[in-house]
């Protein structure tokens, strides 16, 4: 029989396969292949041994979170408590554009900022829209719902920014624990120690360990400038140009005309300097 992981403690699994569920383990032939179940996979079970006997090819694996075969990741994003970072965001959306995952912001918090800093911060996010990002406060439940039917949905983003929160109030019988952020440390206190994907309705969402850092080192230079689709707009002299120390480059020029946002461009070269050193390590 088919199903899908939903849940993994350890080295149980649990699977969807419809109307029940089952808590399997996984046959040893998997690592022997180097190969591990995780939530989200697609897998065939022998439902006398309750073990898992196949895993069926992903579409695309999140490393962290590790989860697979996902439609949609919601980057759930704290204007304030913790504060907006624009750093985490623009790694988040080359992470998931990187996976072929379709990214939504949705923006929390709200209420805690001034009339003055609510302005420079929509102004910016507008700047998100035009990329073709959606971009959501989590009071419009229902507009989420509506986007989200049918899909499998993860939600990430900086701990504390309200993920269970969100949960919660797509469905509340949930009762995920949540926890005020730690006012010295500026960032959320970890409330969800595993990986579990919750069926709420028509849609399957996954609630996952809260992280401040991600690294990128399965994704290469193209992959990475790929994921920065403005960049596209402005010529360049050099068909491979990097958009960092080259003379005459079309993107440099667009930041300084104020045409590129400046903090994606900044994020941008940070990421770039991750992607060589990443590269270095790999080929030393």
């Amino acid at each position: 029989m088919q199903g899908r992981i939903t849940k993994q403690i350890s080295n149980q699994y649990t699977v969807d396969i419809g109307a029940d569920k089952l808590v399997c383990s996984a046959r040893g032939k998997f690592k022997n292949m180097g190969l591990s179940p995780v939530v989200g996979d697609i897998v065939d079970i022998d439902t006398t041994t309750k073990t898992i006997e196949k895993i069926q090819t992903r579409r695309n694996k999140l490393e962290r979170p590790i989860v697979a075969n996902i439609d949609v990741a919601l980057i759930v994003t704290s204007l304030k408590k913790p504060d907006l970072s624009y750093t985490l965001l623009d790694k988040l959306l080359t992470i998931v554009k990187a996976n072929n995952i379709e990214p939504i912001i949705v923006l929390t918090k709200l209420d805690l900022l001034s009339k003055k800093e609510l302005k420079l911060v929509k102004k910016d996010l507008k700047y998100y829209e035009k990329l073709g990002i959606k971009v959501i406060p989590n009071t419009k439940l229902r507009k989420l719902k509506r986007i989200l039917s049918h899909k499998v949905v993860v939600l990430t983003g900086q701990s504390g920014a309200g993920k269970s929160s969100i949960l919660n109030k797509l469905d509340k019988t949930l009762n995920l624990a949540t926890k005020p952020i730690s006012e010295a440390l500026n960032r959320g206190v970890h409330t969800t120690r595993h990986t579990e994907l919750y069926k709420i309705n028509n849609m399957y969402l996954v609630d996952t360990p809260g992280f401040s850092a991600l690294d990128l080192n399965d994704i290469d230079t193209q992959t990475l400038i790929a994921t920065f689709p403005e960049f596209a707009k402005f010529e360049c002299i050099y068909k491979d140009c990097t958009h960092n120390n080259e003379k005459n480059c079309g993107v440099k020029k667009a930041v300084e005309d104020g045409l590129i946002l400046p903090s994606r461009y900044a994020n941008y070269c940070k990421f770039l300097k991750e992607v060589y050193e990443n590269s270095s390590k790999l080929y030393k």
